[in-house]
């Protein structure tokens, strides 16, 4: 039979919702209508606050859980009424693997690797998330980093098409978390479709070829890092010398896309034209023999994209239509 679902995206959801407990205002709606698309190949970073719904949408299409409303396809298939078929075709990353505390690692890979198709040696899983040494140690004598390698190592078994990992670097020390990052390089580059959860917003700048930002249930922004950084403006800041004065501010020149806010003699301006503001800036430093005290200039951040999502009340932010 033709596998009709090389034609669909990896990752599919339209106008999905996840209810908990009963319609009215006793239950709870974590996710409200979401759209998503993560085509093949592709790695693509699930953000939220806390609370958002990133992990219930996330067990939605897992097929851990079933939608309240709305459809949902991995791989063209239903994960929930497909899910014998899914199933060996996906990788799943809990924020908790559960794994007994008793078994070796080595033990643990031979059971999961029991119920699992086309398995890789479990030395193998063990070696790609640098665990091979302690194959013969307990999982209860792992660190916390540890057994969130344990987890990825159990979740890559199955050479997955799509790798579902939810909040993949907690835990991990800087060298752990690097080397977890390009592994998961790696599997992008070998055609694996990847669909992450994370609260390190490094993280998400780092590895995602696109983002989606969840807030009340919703997406609420999405697309590149380029793209969902548009519209949060750059940000200069400096401090003027003491000898220029308290109002030496007010001879700045009219700076283009800026807008300064004065706090004595520590200037910020907010500008979408970072470039052509700085330059204009230092033109008129230069010219007056003005010196620029720690000056700083940064394009928009993920970071500070985030919080103005995170401060602002969910109900006045749009919604976007498609996060693809």
């Amino acid at each position: 039979m033709t596998d009709t679902s090389r034609s669909h995206p990896a990752v599919e959801a339209r106008g999905l919702h996840r209810r908990y407990g009963p319609s009215g205002p006793s239950g709870f709606e974590a996710v409200r209508g979401l759209d998503l698309t993560v085509a093949r190949g592709e790695l693509f970073a699930l953000l939220g606050t806390n609370g958002a719904g990133k992990t219930s949408t996330l067990e939605v299409l897992e097929g851990l859980a079933a939608p309240t409303a709305g459809e949902v396809r991995v791989l063209g298939l239903d994960p929930a009424r497909d899910r014998a078929a899914l199933r060996p075709r996906i990788g799943i990353m809990l924020q908790e693997g559960g794994f007994p505390g008793e078994l070796t690692l080595a033990e643990t890979g031979r059971c999961w690797a029991g119920l699992t198709s086309d398995a890789r040696t479990v030395d193998e899983a063990l070696d790609l998330v640098g665990l091979l040494p302690k194959r013969t140690v307990r999982v209860k004598q792992l660190s916390g980093g540890e057994r969130r390698r344990l987890d990825l190592a159990m979740a890559l078994l199955g050479r997955p098409e799509v790798l579902f990992l939810d909040e993949p670097s907690t835990g991990l020390d800087p060298e752990a978390r690097a080397s977890v990052w390009r592994l998961i390089r790696d599997l992008r580059a070998a055609g694996t479709t990847v669909l992450l959860t994370t609260h390190y917003l490094e993280e998400a700048e780092e590895l995602a070829d696109r983002l989606a930002i969840m807030h009340g249930g919703r997406v609420v922004a999405g697309g590149t890092v380029d793209e969902v950084l548009a519209d949060h403006p750059a940000r200069i800041s400096f401090e003027l010398p003491e000898r220029t004065g308290p109002h030496a501010a007010l001879d700045l020149p009219a700076l283009p896309g800026a807008d300064p806010r004065i706090d004595g003699r520590r200037i910020t301006l907010r500008t979408s034209d970072l470039q052509g503001t700085l330059t204009e800036l230092l033109g008129w430093a230069a010219r007056h023999r003005v010196a620029l005290g720690r000056l700083d200039a940064r394009s928009a951040s993920l970071e500070e994209a985030f919080l103005a999502i995170a401060a602002s009340d969910a109900a006045t932010l749009p919604q976007i239509g498609r996060a693809a």
